[in-house]
């Protein structure tokens, strides 16, 4: 049971630093480091770099909030400690 349980949180901390890692790479690699090479690039009209500053990072930032949402949920049906539906 022990060991069950460190590799349900070995996964959920890899899981955790993976989408971070996204998001850092996104929201300051892309909006901050890269931004003038990404301004050579165009997106519906606006420089590639401003948009991740602006609007891609908070786009990417959500779509990270469903995955990992949906991939815990994977991951607690996995080791079986998902919630049931119903009454308490």
């Amino acid at each position: 049971m022990q060991s069950e349980h460190e590799s349900y949180w070995r996964e959920n901390v890899r899981l955790i630093t993976v989408c971070m890692i996204i998001w850092f790479t996104v929201s300051y690699g892309f909006g901050l480091l890269l931004v003038e090479p990404l301004n050579n690039i165009r997106l519906g009209g606006y420089k590639l770099g401003f948009w991740f500053a602006q609007q891609g990072s908070i786009y990417v930032f959500v779509a990270l909030i469903f995955y990992y949402s949906h991939a815990m949920n994977k991951l607690d049906k996995k080791y079986n400690v998902h919630e049931e539906g119903g009454d308490e």
